[in-house]
């Protein structure tokens, strides 16, 4: 792992050991020649395995032997190229404690936001090339002063080798930017930037991998307000604590949670609510996005702050990626912030907040980005040259380097032309930085998604074979390559959409699978979608057509408060289209379902963000029960039963006592369907992946069902089990194409 201050540690290691020799950073590895006594380098390669530094990651050691040619002394080496080898590239790292201590106490460093060492700090999202040295990251421009440089060539110093390394006198430096003023000091913009919040203004703050907009957490009017300039509806904001006692004044943090809070990653972790902070934040769901400072300028502006927790969240106009550059910050982040806090650094590879959740007591990656891009995921099998385009929806594409899938960050939806140029230039970048040439591609089965039509073009201009990989089958394929499992299982994926090989819209289905090929056992009844896409943005909708399916016109719609509240002329065209059969494709999708329960209920019936129903219908469970729906678990799987019980209890029953029911009926199909292929296969693992095992619930609900039968069960960790990890999938279902073709 480039950039974690390896060859530093090889040095003092080989040092302790009474060793000579060499240590120098190739584009494949870390190359080390040792010379001294047998024992002692026995000794030495112990302590590479067990006191490596912590983010860096050691996939083998080999060992050769090699003629003593007199080294005097233990030496670190210029960095070499070998062919079109790659090693792996660090994430970019949290400001480590000691580089904090020096934020206070060296005179170079004192409240220099940028300080930084080989532990901690920018990485990928400075980088160009390979080898990980300055001249090919965006520090190359600025000139070390005598004491970086001499701390920088001092192995015993804990910035040898550190390649951002700088200081108050030769580094980057910040700077403010409001309609009136443009101080370029830190303190007085760190005053500027404090009295601007406590003010209940908006500040747009650049990060590491992006811009981010800010505001005070307990202002109701200033969250209000960023919100409609920002155009976010009622979409949750991430909060960032001033430390973790703070977080834990306002929400509940397990053992679990806490350990990724504080880890070097520094992701966004969700988290149940405690008590509120301003109710524009989340909402009224009961759970908010929570970090903490990953980068010393966070640290220096929450010792100002009076306040312990600021709304955090991405510097963009809602659907478009975040912000890197300068200039269109200025001129796309003024009209939504008040000020604007700018480095003269170039950021070179955008990246968001990673964000994970703690399901079954371990990390669930939601939205997997800075902290985690680009650390590869080791597979079993050679996907050499592959190139995975991924969805439309939480867009990542993936690389393949011998037997490593290299995903790129969080893209996006792509859905305009800002993130598929994001997209794009990322892919050239990746194919830069990773010497990397396609020699295959995959994507998705739907031939309307940007990513595929992508796939399309390259196919055409490279002559390039392209794969087309079905949805469904490549969730539960990047599920199945997390655990290097290559056999027959069960596949359980629940989502919102994805094309289906019968030309209707899946989302609801029970595969048996392996990496080349899968079955369909069964699946969620098709129900028509009114308006097609336009369902998933007003789950009335659908909630609509599954009474419609189950009673047709002689039930009285108007009975359920819902459809009362809806406008009655758009009610009467939804009916008129599903007797018409208009513009309503068919969906086995899980998530519509989920939507309709929580149009139902009176929890959604219109959606302003993704996933927003099914969010609420979870967010509403504070009851315990394992009462369940009655249903029909059969090809395909009816919820006819379920929905006339639904509307039984809507008079009767709380929205808590109706969606835990629900959400345990799901649980309770999941176990009814595996047992039934589990009799006639003798498979045994199940494997579960798609956007709906978001929700903690209804995992850890269907973990514990399974494992009392005896299933052996995987979810997703190092990969979203949303969208956002199909690519995974798809790279090693293409790999077995490959292997076939070759």
């Amino acid at each position: 792992m480039q950039g974690v201050g390896f060859r530093p540690f090889v040095y003092r290691t080989a040092v302790k050991h009474g060793l000579s020799g060499e240590v120098d950073n190739r584009t494949d590895g870390v190359c080390v020649m040792v010379e001294g006594d047998p024992s002692a380098v026995d000794n030495f390669a112990n302590d590479l395995l067990h006191n490596a530094p912590p983010v860096s990651h050691i996939r083998s050691i080999e060992r050769y032997p090699v003629k003593v040619t007199g080294y005097d002394g233990f030496r670190i080496t210029r960095s070499k190229n070998i062919d079109n080898q790659v090693t792996e590239v660090s994430p970019d790292i949290a400001v480590c404690p000691e580089c904090l201590t020096d934020m206070e106490k060296d005179p170079e460093r004192i409240d220099y936001p940028f300080v930084n060492c080989t532990n901690c700090g920018p990485r990928f999202t400075i980088m160009e090339k390979l080898p990980y040295d300055r001249p090919g990251t965006t520090m190359s421009c600025f000139t070390m002063c005598s004491k970086c440089r001499s701390q920088y060539e001092d192995i015993l110093d804990r910035r040898f080798h550190a390649q951002p390394i700088a200081c108050n006198k030769c580094g980057p430096v910040y700077n403010y930017k409001d309609q009136s003023e443009n101080p370029g000091n830190i303190n007085v913009i760190l005053e500027k930037v404090v009295s601007d919040i406590e003010s209940g203004r908006t500040v747009a703050l650049k990060g590491i991998g992006g811009y981010h907009l800010i505001c005070s957490a307990f202002d109701n009017n200033a969250v209000t307000f960023l919100r409609k300039r920002k155009q976010r509806d009622e979409k949750p904001f991430a909060v960032m604590f001033r430390d973790i006692e703070a977080a834990g004044e306002y929400c509940y943090i397990s053992p679990e949670e806490e350990k990724e809070l504080v880890s070097w990653r520094k992701p966004v972790v969700i988290l149940k609510q405690r008590k509120e902070l301003s109710p524009s934040i989340s909402n009224d769901l009961k759970t908010t996005g929570v970090l903490l400072p990953y980068m010393p300028v966070h640290y220096l502006l929450f010792r100002k702050l009076t306040i312990s927790a600021i709304v955090f969240t991405s510097g963009n106009i809602s659907d478009e990626p975040v912000i890197i550059d300068d200039r269109t910050a200025e001129k796309e982040l003024l009209p939504v912030a008040d000020s604007l806090v700018s480095y003269n650094r170039e950021i070179l590879n955008r990246a968001d907040d990673s964000v994970v959740r703690i399901i079954d007591d371990k990390i669930s990656v939601i939205r997997r980005s800075r902290g985690y891009v680009p650390r590869p995921i080791e597979l079993k099998c050679n996907v050499e040259g592959i190139i995975a385009m991924g969805a439309e929806q939480k867009n990542s594409f993936c690389i393949g380097r011998a037997s490593q899938a290299i995903m790129s960050q969080y893209i996006g939806d792509l859905k305009n032309r800002p993130t598929l140029d994001f997209m794009l230039e990322s892919i050239e970048r990746y194919n830069k930085l990773f010497r990397f040439k396609p020699s295959l591609i995959a994507c998705d089965l739907h031939p309307d998604y940007l990513s595929s039509q992508y796939a399309e073009s390259l196919e055409i201009e490279s002559g390039i074979q392209l794969v087309r990989i079905q949805h469904h089958h490549a969730h539960i394929a990047s599920c199945m390559a997390e655990y290097g499992v290559d056999e027959e299982v069960i596949g359980i994926s629940l989502d919102g959409t994805g094309l289906g090989t019968d030309g209707n819209i899946w989302g609801g289905e029970f595969l048996v699978a392996d990496l080349k090929n899968f079955k369909r056992f069964t699946h969620f009844d098709y129900i028509p979608l009114p308006g097609g896409d336009k369902a998933a943005d007003e789950p009335w909708r659908t909630a609509f057509s599954y009474l419609y399916k189950y009673c047709g016109n002689d039930f009285d719609y108007y009975s359920v408060p819902v459809f009362r509240a809806v406008e009655k002329k758009k009610v009467e065209a939804v009916r008129e289209m599903l007797n018409k059969g208009i513009n309503s494709p068919l969906s086995s999708g899980a998530g519509r379902l989920f939507d309709a329960v929580s149009a139902l209920t009176g929890l959604c019936a219109y959606s302003t963000f993704d996933s927003e129903a099914p969010m609420r219908l979870e967010s509403a469970i504070i009851h315990e029960t394992d009462e369940y729906y009655p249903y029909s678990a059969g090809d395909p799987v009816v919820f006819a039963e379920t929905i006339f019980e639904i509307l039984k209890d809507l008079p009767l029953k709380t929205a808590s006592q109706i969606s835990v029911k629900f959400h345990n009926t799901i649980a309770r199909v999941m176990l009814d369907i595996s047992i039934q292929i589990r009799k006639n296969t003798s498979i045994n693992k199940v494997f579960l992946s798609g956007g709906v095992f978001q929700n903690k619930y209804l995992v850890e609900k269907s973990l514990s069902l399974l494992r009392n039968k005896g299933f052996g069960v995987y979810i997703n960790h190092l990969v979203p089990s949303n969208d956002g990890g199909i690519s995974l999938g798809q790279i090693i279902v293409a790999s077995k194409i490959k292997m076939l073709c070759a």
